[in-house]
């Protein structure tokens, strides 16, 4: 009886040693997989920014006065990941230390395991890792005529029409003739005015083969609030939609989807590069 105790107290005593090592290495080691992601998602962002900001394509989504904004947030995101791959290099480095330390330790350890509770959750990941994701698998471009939500406007926006008198006729852009048109509605005022402006070629199926917009898009902070605008051309050659051009040429009064308006009456229509920046800012 004394040899069975002795060795069935032994057995228990290995198998307490067994758990309890199990369970040392267990608060030793766990690091939580979200932790690595959450580090690895502000890294990504911060770098995401910076390279939208350095390739020039921060443009295609807000408006130019406020660039700063992102590079806050560049700033913002990488420190916030720094700060985060700094805390897991202290917690290997904490659970590498204390691998094979005593009861103490291990309760240290358990201490720091009990904190990981406030990790952050499977779903706030997916949120945040959605525009990383879509950012980097999504090509960065301008809205164009695909991005036309139904019919585009050719006469109405708000703004300053006043101010618009003091420019050129030659020197206006599609946003500038739209303010013009709204302190005039009559088109006949504007006859023979000379027009140099440059947009993308937008058609619809209600308009007349021979007539296209010359079209851009309007954004007040970023894309959200986007709004296309165009002036009707009347020109008969095809033209691709999308396709950037420069329009010159002068207006006239005309019917255009069963209403008289200006229409540039063009002398040349020259295919162009996008431009550097290709939204319009009211």
């Amino acid at each position: 009886m004394t040899d069975d105790w002795r060795l069935k107290t032994a057995m228990q005593s290995a198998e307490h040693l067994h758990s309890h090592d199990h369970d040392h290495d267990h608060h030793d080691h766990s690091v939580p997989l979200q932790d690595w992601l959450k580090t690895g998602l502000l890294i990504g962002l911060g770098l995401y920014f910076v390279y939208i900001i350095i390739s020039g394509n921060l443009t295609n989504y807000i408006n130019a006065r406020f660039m700063w904004l992102s590079y806050v947030a560049a700033i913002i995101f990488l420190l916030l990941g720094a700060s985060g791959a700094l805390q897991l290099w202290r917690a290997l480095t904490h659970r590498n230390h204390h691998d094979h330390h005593d009861h103490h330790a291990h309760n240290h350890d358990h201490h720091d395991h009990d904190h990981d509770h406030g990790t952050i959750s499977w779903g706030v990941l997916a949120v945040i890792a959605v525009p990383l994701v879509l950012g980097t698998l999504i090509p960065s471009r301008p809205l164009g005529a695909a991005a036309v939500d139904g019919d585009l406007s050719a006469s109405t926006l708000g703004g300053d029409s006043a101010a618009v008198s003091s420019i050129p006729p030659e020197q206006r852009n599609i946003l500038d003739w739209i303010r013009a048109f709204n302190a005039n509605e009559d088109p006949a005022a504007f006859t023979g005015m000379n027009v140099d402006v440059t947009g993308f070629v937008y058609r619809n199926q209600a308009y007349a083969d021979d007539h296209f917009l010359v079209a851009r898009f309007t954004i007040s902070c970023c894309v959200a609030d986007s709004v296309a605008i165009g002036l009707p051309v009347a020109w008969s050659d095809d033209l691709a939609p999308d396709t950037w051009v420069r329009v010159q040429g002068q207006l006239a009064p005309g019917m255009f989807q069963d209403e008289t308006r200006a229409i540039i009456q063009p002398t040349s229509v020259e295919i162009v590069p996008q431009p550097a920046h290709p939204y319009l800012y009211p």
